[in-house]
């Protein structure tokens, strides 16, 4: 699977070590981007500390496995339920995240009596690698079959499930919303942490117009990111593959902006989480095609989502991107839960898989 060479390990150290820092700025730490002093402490440890041996095994320890769907490979993990006749559940995660953020979950989901639960809540679980992620490799033209035919191919065809779940956060929410709606036959339910938006609607309650104010006012302060990846991600992403302090920098700032760490990085994620995604990012060479999705969205290449029948839950994290209202959510789908967490952000497979595991459960449990 992964076999980074000693070379390639050599090379990275010696980028990090030859860094060129930029002037530094006279703001507050974090006020115009990504902190300096703790963006130097992460890659003097990246450099020198950090251990990507260790952690290279543990990747190639985890279920991976591979599918071809008729030339287009995916790569996925699979954790076997612990008892026969489970549903399955196919898990997609956001960005900048990977398959390694959902492990903490698959296993609460495919084992749940592991973890002080019940065996016949068991689901098989199933979290592929996004086209340009990681090990699955980019779609070779931009006009290829999208991520949720994909996936339908991969559960349905490859792996022989005539029935399934599905969940997702963030990009993974809007392929888990094309799944359910182009396949509704099935899916037994999905499970979201973020909604799409109606293509066009009327009038709003307070509610929902205080949400959309919410909406453009994070847009405004924090969408730069995907301004500039869903227009011009090419141009960005020169830097970001030469240079890993810049990609570091990138993820980083969005790791502590969106989790519900309180402006502490470490209080959700320890140092080695951390620079293990960055380093896949890095080897696999994928953060420039991990911006794909974005462009393809943004020129009309993915389609809008327009109604989703099939059951859906929708889960809140108080530190996530948007909170949407659940009238807001009923316009597209057709909401049957809707829990607002009590902590978590939008890294929550990772941060809470305790509480997303059981909200999983609970939902999907009468459509077993």
């Amino acid at each position: 699977m992964m076999a980074v060479s000693d070379a390639e390990l050599d090379e990275l150290r010696a980028r990090l070590e030859r860094t060129r820092w930029p002037a530094a700025w006279p703001a507050a730490a974090w006020e115009a981007g990504t902190d300096a002093g703790e963006l130097r402490r992460l890659v003097a440890y990246w450099a020198s500390g950090y251990d990507w041996r260790t952690h290279e095994a543990a990747v190639n320890a985890l279920p991976s496995h591979f599918a071809d769907i008729d030339g287009t490979p995916v790569h996925y993990l699979r954790y076997d339920a612990e008892r026969r006749g489970a549903l399955p559940i196919v898990l997609t995660n956001g960005w900048p995240s990977s398959f390694l953020e959902m492990t903490g979950l698959a296993e609460r989901l495919a084992a749940p009596s592991r973890f002080g639960g019940d065996a016949a809540d068991a689901f098989t679980v199933i979290v592929p690698s996004l086209p340009g992620f990681g090990f699955s490799p980019q779609r070779p033209t931009l006009d290829q079959e999208q991520t949720h035919e994909l996936w339908h191919r991969l559960m349905h065809g490859e792996l022989g499930f005539e029935r399934y779940a599905a969940h997702g956060g963030d990009l993974g929410a809007g392929i888990t919303s094309r799944l359910a709606e182009a396949h509704p036959e099935a899916l037994a339910g999905i499970h979201l942490m973020a909604v799409a938006s109606p293509a066009s609607y009327g009038d709003v309650t307070p509610e929902e117009q205080a949400y959309l104010d919410s909406v453009a006012a994070w847009s405004a302060q924090e969408g730069g990111y995907q301004h500039e990846q869903s227009t011009r991600p090419l141009t960005l992403s020169y830097g970001l593959a030469d240079s890993p302090v810049g990609l570091l920098a990138w993820i980083v700032e969005k790791y502590r902006a969106w989790s519900d760490s309180g402006g502490d990085l470490s209080s959700r994620f320890s140092d080695d989480f951390v620079l293990t995604q960055a380093s896949l990012y890095w080897f696999t060479q994928t953060i420039s095609t991990s911006f794909r999705p974005y462009y393809e969205y943004a020129s009309g290449l993915t389609r809008r989502v327009e109604r989703v029948d099939v059951p859906t839950a929708v889960a809140l994290f108080p530190a996530d991107l948007t909170h949407p209202p659940r009238s807001w959510a009923e316009r597209v789908y057709n909401v049957v839960r809707y829990t607002e967490m009590p902590r978590g952000g939008h890294f929550a497979a990772h941060e809470e898989p305790a509480l997303l595991a059981a909200d999983i459960t609970d939902f999907l449990r009468p459509y077993r």
